[in-house]
């Protein structure tokens, strides 16, 4: 329960269904920390599920993940962006966090399910359990859930898979929830005043170092502060006049060098995934699918082929900033077929 409207739907849901509901509250920001923003695991969230679990008359808990956290996201985070790559935080944290560390523990104290206010669907077939697309096609999650496996698939509810958010927001008024109308967090929990720059700059200082900024024939266009503050098809914040458009076309971590170009020098076709994770089964020859390159892009269609310990991503057309780092997730019509982590972008 993060204190906000869906977890708190989910777990009111859970209730009048007649399941015994315990809430679990993620504290990452503790009492203490510098951080005094308010956020869906800092004390103001806390303090809302609280309130929730109250008014439901279940039992609460709030749990110290700070440190898993450093481990698996923040860690990363830092480590990722150092390399030029740009990280997503909110698929490992589904994954080592929520749907990992948060599960045993919910496993541990004799729940059967943990549930979520994710907006994504579970079902069950003749190989296993599937991860499916919410009905609501503008609230879907399933991006960030493509690595849950099937021991951890098995022990999932995900309750408001099958509503929208104005029929879950309505059911929040039916249910008298104080949350009803809070505006939903879109920022990195972890990240002070949502700027990751600022947070970089503090967490890695000898990580960030100035290099050149060349256009794609090699000529010297001016200096940036530091390859970690910029990402694939970047055009904010640029600071450099190039008499077009420009975006970030490449970054090259060893020679500390951002190359700039036209939108046209920033479209791609093909790239290898690697730390591949699949929900049932692995795909074994070449085979097409719909692929996600990042969670506010388009799926489109592609080819996907085994090579080797990676996977070759071949799009039927040329799709825009294709960034390492991120994850790529393939669909088959609702269904997650899986996905990986973006390398090598040809």
């Amino acid at each position: 329960m993060s204190g906000g409207v869906d977890s708190s739907v989910a777990a009111a849901l859970l209730q009048k269904q007649g399941h015994e509901v315990i809430g679990m509250t993620m504290c990452f920001n503790l009492p203490g920390s510098k951080s005094k923003k308010p956020n869906c695991c800092g004390l103001e969230g806390i303090e809302d599920a609280r309130r929730i679990a109250h008014k439901l008359g279940i039992k609460h808990y709030v749990l110290n993940m700070q440190k898993a956290l450093e481990k698996q996201v923040i860690n990363d985070f830092c480590r990722e962006y150092s390399l030029g790559k740009t990280p997503n935080p909110c698929v490992r944290c589904n994954q080592y966090i929520k749907f990992d560390a948060l599960l045993a523990k919910a496993l541990a104290a004799g729940a059967s399910y943990l549930a979520t206010g994710h907006y994504a669907r579970i079902a069950q077939g003749k190989e296993g359990f599937y991860l499916k697309k919410a009905l609501d096609a503008r609230k879907d999650q399933s991006y960030f859930l493509y690595r849950l496996n099937q021991n951890q698939l098995k022990h999932i509810k995900f309750p408001l898979g099958g509503l929208t958010k104005v029929e879950v927001r309505k059911l929040a008024h039916e249910f008298g929830l104080a949350v009803a109308d809070r505006v939903a967090s879109q920022e990195i929990c972890f990240l002070p005043e949502d700027n990751y720059r600022l947070f970089l700059e503090r967490r890695i200082p000898e990580a960030i170092k100035p290099g050149t900024v060349v256009d794609t024939k090699g000529n010297i266009l001016g200096l940036h502060p530091g390859i970690a503050f910029y990402t694939i098809g970047q055009r904010q914040g640029l600071g450099i006049a190039c008499g077009y458009p420009a975006y970030v076309a490449k970054i090259d971590a060893g020679g500390k060098k951002i190359t700039l170009g036209k939108k046209e020098d920033v479209m791609a076709r093909e790239f290898l995934v690697q730390d591949i994770c699949f929900s049932v089964k692995p795909i074994k020859k070449k085979v097409a699918l719909r692929v996600k390159i990042r969670y506010n892009h388009p799926e489109a269609l592609a080819e996907v082929t085994p090579c080797k310990d990676k996977l070759r991503i071949k799009f039927k057309k040329p799709q825009f900033a294709i960034t390492p780092g991120q994850s790529a997730v393939f669909y088959n019509r609702d269904t997650v077929i899986g996905g990986g982590i973006i390398d090598k972008v040809k």
